[in-house]
């Protein structure tokens, strides 16, 4: 790092950002998953490594009471930086679930899908049904549901494919019927998994969270300015190690000289030669999403960091009728503002 560069300590509050992402399918899907309760044997919550506070969705607690409850932190590769501080943050993630089971995962190390095949079979073979155990994941929109749930069935029994998966969250929106991933033994039926839609938090009192989470691409690219959520990048990319941009700009605090720079050097020119900084940004941020500028993660991690995650939504967080209320009021606005220009 450049000895005069200093980066930004805090990012400027953006109090007009959307605040909910809670779409009609989400509302659905839970209901759904309600009713479904009384045949699930165990809930495998997904989270996203990168966002291990953030990508906690207070709705399943409240919603899914009463059914034991595996986490597993997808994307695992993608928010380790290869050094001790990994190991140290995983300690306090499982000292945060204690003494329920966590796991990290990277949905393409068959060795991780493998070690939660073993936890299945194990809890299952403790349930003995002759009609199968039944499991259920869930998670935030994006977080790797689906895809964890097809590595669970290469690995599992052999068989490709049973849940699409994309780069924008929403592919799944509705709950499907269970999926092998575990044969039965013994006249058994085996392990079935169940698919769920990604469900959003009704409102997200905290306007961070939400840069978080349209980051990590639990929030479709179009509701957050790309040039925003690039800038956003650019503030947490400083505070590891600004050289990962390095072949595009000199260390800056500034994000559109470099993203006219990343632009000039990809080649996202728009008419006269001008470089288009929306979809420079747009590159920006998928070259991060998949690895390729760098693996951090974005919440603070440290023995209180989930007590104080927990007292701030508690804090600020609306009922959810409230909260429906707050963002359509604040799509009408923006409705009214774009009909004025």
């Amino acid at each position: 790092m450049a000895s005069h560069f200093l980066p930004r300590a805090v990012f400027p509050t953006l109090d007009s950002l959307p605040r909910s992402y809670f779409l009609g399918h989400h509302r659905a899907g839970l209901t759904k998953m309600k009713t479904l309760l009384s045949s699930i044997d165990l809930i495998i919550e997904c989270r996203d490594y990168r966002v291990p506070l953030t990508s906690r969705n207070p709705l399943f607690e409240e919603s899914l009471a009463g059914r034991e409850r595996l986490i597993i932190y997808t994307k695992k590769d993608l928010g380790r930086q290869g050094t001790a501080a990994d190991a140290q943050n995983e300690q306090i993630i499982r000292q945060w679930h204690a003494p329920a089971k966590v796991y990290f995962s990277d949905h393409r190390d068959k060795t991780d899908v493998r070690r939660v095949l073993k936890f299945a079979k194990e809890y299952a073979d403790h349930a003995v049904s002759l009609v199968g155990f039944r499991m259920m994941i869930v998670g935030m929109p994006n977080v790797g549901k689906s895809s964890l749930l097809n590595a669970l069935r290469l690995v599992g029994v052999g068989k490709g494919k049973a849940a699409h998966t994309g780069a924008q969250p929403g592919v799944t929106r509705k709950i499907g019927s269970g999926v092998k991933i575990i044969m039965g033994e013994a006249g058994t039926e085996g392990v079935y998994l169940v698919d769920t839609p990604g469900v959003f938090v009704p409102y997200m009192p905290n306007a961070e969270s939400m840069l978080k989470l349209a980051l990590c691409g639990s929030v479709k690219d179009t509701i957050i300015p790309p040039t925003t959520l690039a800038d956003y990048l650019l503030f947490h990319i400083n505070k590891i190690d600004p050289t990962l941009y390095a072949e595009y700009h000199e260390p800056t605090n500034e994000v559109i000289p470099l993203l006219e720079a990343i632009a000039r050097k990809t080649g996202r020119l728009g008419a006269g030669a001008v470089p288009d900084t929306e979809a420079a940004a747009l590159w920006m941020i998928q070259r991060w999403r998949t690895g390729h500028i760098g693996h951090f993660i974005l919440d603070e991690v440290s023995p209180q960091a989930l007590q104080q995650h927990k007292a701030t939504l508690n804090a600020q967080a609306p009922s959810m009728n409230q909260a429906i209320k707050v963002e359509k009021e604040r799509r009408r606005v923006e409705a009214r503002r774009i009909r004025s220009l």
